[in-house]
């Protein structure tokens, strides 16, 4: 009998790690990616390979293919949309709002929910704002890349005749969070457990699971499921969270797809993100989100210098670490900040302080210096 077979725009670790959930649920997963060494090619059944913006490039993947979905945001709405017969999951429609961020803030603003000011760096008026703001490239931007946090109006103003961004107030956050929805063909929708999410130069480091009263939880799930529903989304969606100090949340950014504050879930969780993802997309029934275990923590491991290594003294440390889980993602080309591969420990306890201990070990063994 002929596999189901999910064809993935991009074919980085995300790919990969989709790839990887494939095999469990009988799927074989074809993809489009324009560089013959990215991490997941040597993970597909078939590789195109064409840029990922190539819209006649995914046309010839999805003719093998029973549906199509999408590693990243880097794509040509409007070239797909001229596609036919092409089954998109999670669907054009739902991408549409998202992967302009001005557009995507308009959208959350409709569905009305928490979030900063903000305004399109056209439209910025001074005396309606204070320093230090937040400046973001419209299209494009990840891991830091296309923001900026601006502290004066001569930065500013380089930024806005530079091209065109979307404007926010800071935020003085007290801590990040972020959470997973999902969504099925058939409209049922399950949350992930949230996470609390640390960055480093504006590049995620690591990720902790975490409690939190009933209350953040509940509002957290209702905005989780009321963006879920009013897209018809079709897959799992991240959603990244401000908290501040007195507990009121807001939303800082969406991306459609699976993301690096899921990783956890793939040892942590009874259904990982890549294998729900992947669920929902072939138009199977939903998995159990919930954790499955006390506490766990995920750390990045990124590149910190210009170099070609495999880093096997490092990882072979880190994988010698109780219930500790390795994650290498084959690049073979270092660069700082480059996520290179990810380690999630499981806790025998939900303590912050047991967290942050194991996290100390692990980069004391992956960075030079500390």
């Amino acid at each position: 009998m002929t596999k189901a077979t999910i064809g993935i725009v991009g074919g980085g670790q995300l790919a990969a790690m989709m790839a990887e959930a494939a095999v469990s649920l009988d799927l074989s997963i074809h993809i489009q990616t324009p560089d013959p060494q990215d991490t997941a090619v040597s993970l597909a059944d078939r590789t195109i390979l064409a840029p990922i913006n190539d819209a006649k490039a995914t046309a010839e993947l999805a003719q093998k293919c029973d549906w199509v979905t999408f590693e990243n945001e880097f794509v040509d709405l409007t070239a797909l949309g001229h596609l036919t017969g092409v089954i998109f999951r999670p669907p054009l429609s739902a991408l549409a709002p998202l992967l302009d961020k001005y557009e995507q803030r308009c959208y959350l603003q409709q569905l009305g929910l928490p979030m900063p000011q903000f305004c399109a760096s056209e439209d910025w008026q001074a005396q309606a704002w204070s320093f230090p703001l937040v400046f973001k490239a419209r299209r494009h931007g990840y891991d830091g890349r296309g923001t900026f946090i601006v502290r004066d109006l001569a930065a500013l103003t380089d930024l806005r005749q530079a091209g065109e961004g979307l404007i926010e107030a800071f935020v003085p956050f007290q801590r990040e969070l972020a959470v997973l929805v999902a969504r099925s063909t058939q409209g049922e929708i399950v949350v992930y457990p949230p996470v609390e999410t640390e960055q480093v130069e504006q590049v995620c480091r690591r990720v902790y699971t975490i409690d939190l009263s009933e209350a953040v939880q509940a509002k957290i799930q209702w905005m989780a499921r009321t963006i879920a529903e009013s897209l018809q989304l079709v897959g799992v969606m991240a959603i990244e969270l401000f908290q501040a100090a007195d507990g009121d949340l807001s939303i800082n950014e969406l991306a459609p797809r699976t993301h690096n504050s899921g990783h956890l879930s793939i040892e942590a969780c009874a259904t990982s993100q890549f294998a729900q993802h992947l669920r929902a997309v072939a138009g199977m029934t939903l998995g159990d989100p919930h954790l499955t275990c006390q506490g766990a923590v995920m750390v990045n491991l990124l590149g910190y210098e210009t170099a070609q290594t495999d880093y096997l003294e490092q990882r072979r440390r880190l994988a010698a670490l109780p219930h500790s889980h390795v994650h290498w993602y084959g690049k073979s080309q270092s660069r700082p900040g480059r996520k290179l591969g990810h380690v999630t420990v499981i806790l025998p306890t939900a303590s912050r302080p047991a967290a942050a201990e194991i996290v100390g070990v692990i980069e004391e063994i992956w960075y030079p210096h500390g």
